[in-house]
């Protein structure tokens, strides 16, 4: 009889940092994204963030194909593989982070962070629409929830401090197309590697959030001798821990942990994103925005616990800087992360 190896359990200790990676830093990119923003351009130095990310990864994952050519194989992209990344990227990065990034001009970074949470809400409505499956109770339940928890920041309620209407459009247009380009990214024809659709994904994304930029003349507006140390430090914080270091983790815990535990980053990071928004920037902590954070995380909740036990998983927000990944035998096309 042959026998297989039995992969090692990973330590407690590993899991606990491995969280705690994924927990704090996809939740601080909001943060991040409010201070690179004070003096650079916002779509462009989106566009450069992913662009270098994914130029970064892809240069990693083809050194070590070099270093394991006589191991098989080595697998490479084709056309298709660049037409779907092209689509992804465009959808998760150019509308669902370009609206982020583009909203943290006009609302705070914790504001952002809690609609961002309502991807999964959005990505329901999306699945069942075109499934034709019914929601459960709960998860219609949850939606009705989600949908009140955005009016109390959207709607003018005297008592309560306003918020920008515009820049709350902005983060839940942006979610609408991050939880359309996930969706997209189960069926399309990818890479059997994630970490090398994940690449990809995130050249393509920056390429589109680049010419974006420039079409609407961010060039024009942009001057190096304003860009200030703290805001290209935040930038260089993006894509480091963003976007690598916070998405290795994430995907070694996709391996390693059950997606359910993975999955309650999506409660932890809005509230860490409001938290270091007040702490840092100042940002205030009113009324509405703790009203509505309580009603989309426990929305977003209860969504995930009536879904079934094989619908779409949610991957990083918008905000997080990466898209999805096929380790462990999921893809969960990501997440809105900042």
């Amino acid at each position: 009889m042959v026998t297989h190896p039995v992969r090692a359990r990973p330590s407690t200790a590993a899991v606990i940092l491995a969280l705690a990676l994924v927990y704090v830093v996809w939740g601080s990119t909001y943060l991040a994204i409010a201070v690179m923003i004070e003096t650079l351009p916002p779509l462009l130095s989106a566009g450069v963030r992913y662009g270098t990310a994914g130029v970064m990864m892809l240069t990693a994952l083809a050194a070590h194909a070099r270093w394991r050519r006589d191991r098989g194989p080595v697998e490479r992209p084709t056309a298709a593989h660049w037409r779907s990344a092209f689509i992804i990227g465009t959808l998760l990065l150019l509308g669902g982070n370009g609206g982020v990034v583009l909203a943290e001009l006009r609302i705070p970074s914790g504001v952002a962070a809690v609609l961002v949470a309502t991807v999964p809400i959005w990505l329901a409505v999306i699945d069942a629409s075109l499934t034709r499956r019914r929601p459960s109770g709960l998860v219609i339940g949850g939606l009705l929830a989600g949908i009140v928890g955005v009016a109390v920041l959207l709607v003018p309620v005297e008592g309560f401090a306003d918020l920008d209407p515009i820049g709350v459009l902005l983060v839940v247009a942006g979610a609408i197309c991050w939880a359309s380009g996930s969706l997209y990214a189960r069926r399309a024809p990818l890479p059997r590697s994630g970490l090398l659709a994940t690449g990809m994904e995130m050249v393509a994304g920056g390429v589109a959030l680049v010419l974006a930029g420039t079409l609407l003349g961010e060039i024009g507006r942009t001057n190096v001798d304003t860009f200030s140390v703290r805001s290209l430090l935040a930038f260089g914080y993006l894509v480091v821990f963003g976007s690598i270091v916070a998405f290795t983790a994430y995907t070694w815990l996709l391996a390693n942990v059950s997606v359910a535990t993975v999955g309650t980053y999506a409660y932890v990071n809005p509230i860490v994103a409001v938290a270091l928004g007040a702490v840092f920037l100042s940002e205030p902590i009113t009324p509405r925005t703790l009203i509505a954070t309580v009603i989309i995380i426990g929305a977003v909740i209860a969504m995930v616990s009536g879904r079934p036990r094989v619908a779409e998983e949610p991957g990083p927000d918008p905000g997080a800087g990466s898209m999805h990944s096929d380790v462990a035998g999921t893809d969960p096309a990501a997440e809105g992360s900042a």
